[in-house]
C-alpha cells in the first residue's frame, strides 16, 4: 500500500506540473497566432502504432524448382583421327577453332582438310564414284569458292577439274581424285581442346580431341529424378554472380561412374543432361565454372497463395496466417501445400482469394 500511495502522489504531481505547463504553453501559442491542439493532434497521429504490411491472398499456378548443380564448358570431346599413313609433321594448339577449309593437321608435310557434314569420310573419292559423300564433299567445294561443276551425287570430270584448282591452292599433287583420309568431315567449327601426340609421332590413331564452339552446361541427374528431364524443355540458368537466364534441354544420356566413398567400389547410373543458354552471350564472360540449373518440378494448377513471410509457426503445431478484417486482424489454421517461387499454396476456413494477410517485416 505503501508503494502504490508514493507512486500516486508522485503522478499527481506529474500531472499538476504538467497542466501548469500547458497552461503557459498555450498562453504562449496564442501569442504566437496558432492553436496548440492542432500540434497535440498531430502528435497523436504520429504516436499511433504503424500499419503492418499486407499482401492479397491470390489464385495462381505454382511449380517447383529444382536445382541440380552444373560445370560450365564446352560439352563433349571427341576424337579427331587420322586415316592417312605417313608422320606428324603439323598440329594444332589446344584452343585454336578450326573452320571450313582450315588445316586440321599435316602428314609428311601434306594438309588434312576440315570440311563440314554428318557423313564421315569411309573412301576415296574419284570420277564416277556416286553416293551422298559426293554430294557432301561438292557441296563444301563449292562453299570454298570452287565452281564449273554441278553439287549433285555424281563425281564427274568437272568436280575433278575442281578438285585439282583446290589442290594446287593447298600444295597438293593435282590428282583430280581425293584420297581417304586427305578431308575430315564435322557438323560446324570446331575447337581443339587437347593435342596428345608430338611433332614426329606416327600418324595413327586419334591426333587430337575437340569439341564445339558453344559453351553449354553439363549436370548429373540422379535416376530418381529423371522425370524432370526431358529434351526441348525450359530451364532457368543462374551464374555464379546470380545473374539468371533461361536455357533448353539439349540432350541427355545415361552414365555410369563409381562411387568411392564406401568400403567397396560401386557403380552408380545417372543421367548426364546438356543444357544450352537461349542467349550464349550470356557465357561470354566465363570460362569454366560452377553453374545452377533449375527443372520445373511438381505443379499445383489454380490455387490460393500466399507469400510465405506471411505464415505464423501456431503453438499447437502447424501453419496459420493473420487475417486482416478491417481495423482488426485474426489468426487463422491453414494447410499448407506446395512451395514456389517465394510463395505457398494454402487452404483454410474464411480463406479466399482477395482478403489481406498480414507479412511480418
Amino acid at each position: 500500500m505503501t508503494g502504490r500511495r508514493r507512486g500516486k502522489g508522485r503522478t499527481g504531481k506529474v500531472v499538476a506540473g504538467a497542466a501548469i505547463a500547458l497552461a503557459a504553453a498555450g498562453a504562449v501559442a496564442a501569442a504566437l497566432g496558432f492553436d496548440l491542439r492542432d500540434y497535440l493532434d498531430q502528435a497523436e497521429a504520429e504516436a499511433t502504432t504503424e500499419t503492418p504490411a499486407t499482401a492479397e491472398v491470390t489464385v495462381q499456378t505454382l511449380t517447383e524448382t529444382v536445382t541440380v548443380s552444373g560445370d560450365l564448358g564446352y560439352g563433349d570431346t571427341l576424337d579427331m583421327a587420322c586415316l592417312l599413313g605417313g608422320t606428324l609433321t603439323g598440329l594444332p594448339a589446344a584452343g585454336d577453332v578450326l573452320e571450313r577449309g582450315d588445316v586440321l593437321y599435316s602428314v609428311d608435310d601434306t594438309p588434312v582438310v576440315l570440311m563440314y557434314g554428318s557423313l564421315p569420310a569411309y573412301r576415296p573419292l574419284n570420277v564416277g564414284t556416286e553416293g551422298a559423300d559426293v554430294k557432301q564433299f561438292e557441296k563444301n567445294l563449292a562453299k570454298l569458292g570452287y565452281d564449273g561443276f554441278t553439287v549433285d551425287d555424281e563425281y564427274t570430270d568437272a568436280t575433278a577439274d575442281a578438285v585439282e584448282q583446290w589442290q594446287d591452292d593447298l600444295g597438293l599433287e593435282e590428282t583430280g581424285a581425293v584420297d581417304l583420309g586427305r578431308v575430315v568431315f564435322a557438323p560446324d567449327a570446331i575447337r581443339v581442346d587437347t593435342v596428345d601426340p608430338q611433332l614426329g609421332a606416327p600418324a595413327q590413331g586419334t591426333v587430337f580431341n575437340y569439341t564445339g564452339l558453344d559453351k553449354v552446361v553439363t549436370v548429373e541427374v540422379e535416376l530418381d529424378d529423371q522425370e524432370l528431364v526431358v529434351v526441348g524443355d525450359p530451364v532457368q540458368i543462374t551464374l555464379p554472380d546470380g545473374t539468371e537466364a533461361t536455357g533448353t534441354v539439349t540432350a541427355s544420356e545415361t552414365a555410369v561412374t563409381e562411387d568411392q566413398s564406401g568400403a567397396e567400389t560401386e557403380d552408380v547410373t545417372y543421367l548426364e543432361v546438356t543444357v544450352a543458354a537461349d542467349d550464349a552471350a550470356v557465357f561470354d564472360a566465363l570460362d569454366q565454372a560452377a553453374v545452377d540449373v533449375g527443372f520445373a518440378g511438381d505443379s499445383a494448377a489454380d490455387v490460393l497463395t500466399v507469400p510465405v513471410e506471411a505464415l505464423l509457426g501456431l503453438a499447437e503445431g502447424g501453419y496459420g496466417v493473420e487475417l486482416v478484417d478491417g481495423d482488426t486482424t485474426e489468426v487463422i489454421a491453414v494447410d499448407t501445400g506446395l512451395f514456389a517461387d517465394g510463395y505457398v499454396e494454402v487452404s483454410g476456413e474464411g480463406l479466399e482469394a482477395g482478403r489481406s494477410v498480414v507479412v511480418p517485416s
